[in-house]
């Protein structure tokens, strides 16, 4: 089931932004202290490290990543999920021409 509105949050208005653009997200603060964030990643290949442990929801569009120490690209479609292990990288690549990547970041 794909996530499509997030009540009772606190939102920090101010984008964090990666990469030149390609990446823009805001964190969001839930009532008892979970922190998430929420973004989207425009076509283009980029690599993230983890401090703690991940796991990627895709709401909307679709991309394919590939985990640190793996040679797979796998894809991950609105309504899949992802997982990251923490201190680590992971690649994710969006194709050109294909819609942005939206997504829900679950940490820890």
């Amino acid at each position: 089931m794909t996530t499509t509105h997030i009540d009772g949050v606190t939102v920090t208005t101010q984008a964090s932004v990666y990469f030149d653009g390609k990446c823009i997200s805001h964190g969001i603060t839930f009532a008892d202290g979970t922190k998430k964030s929420v973004g989207v990643i425009l076509p283009a290949t980029l690599t993230f490290n983890t401090g703690v442990s991940e796991v990627m929801e895709c709401v909307a569009g679709s991309c394919e990543y590939r985990l640190a120490g793996t040679e797979d690209w796998v894809k991950s479609s609105a309504g899949e999920q992802f997982s990251v292990p923490g201190n680590t990288q992971f690649d994710i690549r969006i194709n050109p021409g294909s819609e942005p990547y939206h997504y829900i970041c679950h940490f820890g």
